[in-house]
């Protein structure tokens, strides 16, 4: 049987004549921070600071002992270099590497002594392929696309700029004889409980197993099959009559089963040579792009089942990829659960993720949309790029597509709409750009290796040349003018078939701001929060987008409270609105659901881990149920809108109230009211229910099970809001946590309780909440390492405010 030797531990890192511990996996900015050698680029001003450790060659090296395996073969197996490197074993050269996405294997049958790793400098690699291939424009002033490594850690618009290099996955020593198994590609498909796996392997031989019968044998879900391989390639197929399906969260359970790959030699079989494992579920796929009277669309259909998609684009968790452990990847991917998130994007200008993102995925029904590491830039397609594009392509194609999470293959982000509108076409003048990847090599290998799931050609895309990239009645829509130019209102100006990208950014928690920014005086303005905004103009956006609503804030506190609330009110005011459309349109995938480091963005999970209001709205936006209050439309009258994602009907008792400022109601109606299963209800708001038009006075309240809806007809800062009063009471609730009890006596519109300020490991349980003069909510506090005062309590409370 293969023997494995794991080489996590011995390594140094060269710097200026020293020899510094290394970890691997690890990168060597991780490295230099636990030698103490560099501050810490995520605080303060700091990064600039490390900038050279980017542009210098890196050496890692450990003695590598001679090995008294019994094998014939010995392999050096890299699962993940970073990224442009040399490999030498006791002096002799074993090859080189320029693909961090990924796994490079060396024979190393033979050799010991001095195991060295030299990294070039990711930007001179970059520069010399650039010189090779020419110049290709991009959105970001830094030469990503002419390199295999992930362009955000390059900088991005919500990224530091930190792209360093090391050995950033497993390494280890394979000793082998006769063959192994080099590749396992299981085709699981499902006609009704009846499962199949149509296992396609290929084996690796050494001189003595050439042409020699060897067994090959699979089992899953009590099914079984066996054959004799006399070549390097076969197929076995296992048929397992009764099988529960995996389905997404929310539809029903994850079903998963051990799927078990043996190699053996000898006559019987009972000589093991190699074995494989994988954990599989049975479900299908498709992706409908079908033409109808409004254009195309773009559904996921999942056992037979249509998906509004409640999605969230992810970055790499941090820019230093190698800190990201399962135990974080596991606790992310809950809270997007938890936030009533049925999809995961890994946007293209990341990583393919490690192994354990999409175990965690498979567990929790989060399927996965997975774009190939192409963003915002023309990619040039002649080599040495092309070929290190095709290998990585059949590499993770084949290590992922035993994930029952993953359901979509996407070409890349935004190349294909910035080709049309950004003057690429122009500036390129014929030179390739990557088109050919997209609608060619791309769609090429998903076809060959993996055909049981949808590829399609990138995102935004219309399916065709035939239409704009990113038409919104065709395929997928990325909303951008809302944030960059317009105000979120404008989301309700058109119904995408699919949005793919909209978000609105707001500052991370304060707890956050504060440990990241150490000993500053916060302000909107303030040198280091300023540095952890990478958007161009981004405060400006951000300010212009609470002057839209809101009275200018008069300090920092409120600035901060206004700028999470307008990103809350914005992303729900686009959700609300394409919900509502459904099944014109089928799903919408917030930017974004996560931090690579403590900035200002689009998130709702922040750097450091903290729940932004965004994430307690997104899991109301998201959940199955969900109750809107629609501004007038063409004929001139705001709707109601039931939207009803389960897979029962809900029959509700719906109350409606037209109230005055002061809390006095001024017209009241109930109404029972049933929205299918899967479906949506829409009707008009009754005339007598409708607020004066552009009353400062009047609002309107729509209650149905616990959810609730307000629709202020003017803007905030118009309103007439009363100075709002409530009553406090703070609770020991058991288990350390406290309750905090809001009594209202006025209209208290959008009572955010910030934990963190009272105790920055503190977490409330809800967001943002708007209670009517009388009413009273609980809001439960987890984390505290003291109990707090009501005035420390009070000092964390915010609420809109008259102007």
């Amino acid at each position: 049987m293969k023997d494995t030797t794991p080489l996590d531990q011995g390594w140094s890192l060269h710097h200026e004549g020293q020899r510094l511990p290394a970890a691997v996996p690890g990168c060597v900015h991780t490295d230099l921070l636990a030698a103490g050698l560099i501050p810490d680029p995520y605080l303060g001003t700091n990064e600039p600071e490390v900038a050279w450790v980017d542009r210098r060659d890196w050496t890692y090296t450990r003695e590598l002992p001679a090995h008294g395996s019994r094998h014939e073969r010995t392999d050096l197996v890299f699962d993940g270099l970073d990224t442009v490197a040399t490999v030498t074993l006791g002096g002799t050269r074993l090859g080189s590497t320029r693909n961090m996405h990924r796994r490079h294997r060396f024979d190393a049958t033979g050799l010991a002594g001095e195991l060295k790793v030299e990294f070039t400098s990711a930007y001179a690699e970059a520069e010399r392929v650039r010189a090779l291939v020419g110049e290709r424009p991009n959105s970001y002033p830094e030469p990503f696309q002419y390199v295999r490594k992930t362009a955000s850690s390059f900088g991005w618009d919500w990224g530091p700029t930190l792209p360093g290099a090391g050995i950033w996955k497993p390494a280890r020593l394979e000793h082998w004889s006769t063959a192994r198994l080099a590749e396992v590609r299981p085709l699981v498909t499902v006609d009704g409980a009846a499962g199949r796996v149509e296992l396609h392997v290929t084996v690796e031989r050494t001189a003595s197993g050439a042409g020699r019968p060897l067994i090959l044998r699979a089992s899953v879900a009590g099914a079984r099959a066996e054959a004799v391989l006399d070549g390097d390639t076969g197929v076995l197929v296992l048929e397992a009559a009764d099988v529960a399906l995996w389905w997404p969260r929310g539809y029903g359970g994850q079903a998963r089963y051990d799927l078990d790959v043996t190699l053996a030699d000898g006559a019987d079989g009972a000589d093991p040579l190699d074995a494989r494992q994988h954990r599989i579920g049975f479900r299908t796929v498709e992706l409908d792009t079908s033409a109808d009277g409004h254009g195309s669309g773009f559904t996921l259909v999942v056992n037979g089942e249509r998906l509004f998609v409640r999605g969230a684009n992810w970055i790499p968790d941090d820019t230093l990829v190698t800190r990201v452990t399962p135990a974080r990847y596991r606790h992310r991917l809950q809270q997007a659960a938890d936030a009533n998130v049925d999809l995961i994007r890994v946007w293209g200008g990341g990583i393919y993720e490690q192994e354990p993102f999409y175990d965690a995925c498979d567990e929790l029904g989060l399927l996965v949309w997975q774009d190939f590491p192409f963003a915002c830039a023309a990619y040039p397609e002649e080599q040495p790029l092309r070929g290190e594009v095709e290998a990585e392509a059949r590499d993770n194609v084949v290590r992922l597509m035993p994930h029952p999470s993953l359901v979509l293959w996407n070409g890349n982000n935004e190349n294909l709409w910035g080709f049309r509108d950004w003057g690429w076409e122009r500036e390129l003048a014929g030179d390739s750009w990557g088109e050919g990847y997209y609608l060619g090599l791309l769609p090429r290998i998903v076809a060959e290796l993996d055909p049981t799931r949808p590829y399609t050609a990138g995102s935004p895309w219309s399916g065709s040349w035939d239409h704009h990239p990113n038409d919104v009645d065709h395929g997928t829509h990325h909303s951008w003018e809302v944030w960059n130019r317009q105000d979120f209102a404008e989301y309700r100006a058109a119904v995408p078939r699919f949005v793919a990208e909209f978000g609105w950014q707001a500052p991370p928690a304060h707890a956050t701001l504060r440990r990241a920014l150490p000993g500053e005086e916060l302000a909107a303005d303030s040198p280091g929060l300023l540095h952890h905004q990478k958007a161009a103009d981004g405060n400006g956006k951000l300010n212009r987008g609470v002057e839209r609503h809101f009275a200018p804030p008069a300090d920092f506190d409120r600035w901060h409270y206004l700028t999470q609330l307008v990103q809350a009110r914005a992303v729900a005011t686009g959700v609300e609105h394409w919900r509502a459309h459904w099944p014109h349109c089928a799903g919408t995938v917030v930017w974004q659901l996560n931090d690579c480091w403590p900035v200002s963005s689009w998130a709702a999970v922040d750097g450091d881990g903290r729940r932004k209001p965004l994430w307690y709205e997104l899991r109301r936006l998201y959940a199955d149920r969900l109750l809107t209050l629609q501004p007038a439309d063409r004929d001139g009258a705001p709707r109601i809108a039931l939207v009803n994602q389960s897979a029962e009907p809900w029959t509700t008792a719906l109350r409606l109230r037209r109230l005055d400022a002061d809390g006095r109601v001024l017209a009241e109606t109930a109404v029972e009211l049933t929205a299918p299963a899967r479906a949506v209800h829409r009707l008009p708001v009754p005339a007598e229910l409708l607020p004066a038009a552009g009353s400062d006075r009047e609002y309107l309240v729509a209650d149905a099970d616990g959810l609730r809806a307000v629709h202020v007809p003017v803007p905030d800062k118009a309103f007439g809001y009363p100075h709002p009063e409530y009553e406090l009471a703070v609770r020991a609730a058991g288990d350390g946590a406290v309750d905090v009890v809001v009594t209202a006596r006025t209209l208290v519109r959008d009572l955010l309780l910030q934990a963190d300020r009272i105790d920055p490991a503190a977490a409330a349980d809800r967001g943002l909440t708007t209670l009517l003069p009388g009413e009273r909510t609980t809001i439960r506090v987890h984390g505290l390492t003291a109990a707090p005062t009501a005035a420390r309590v009070r000092q964390a409370l915010f609420c809109v405010e008259p102007a």
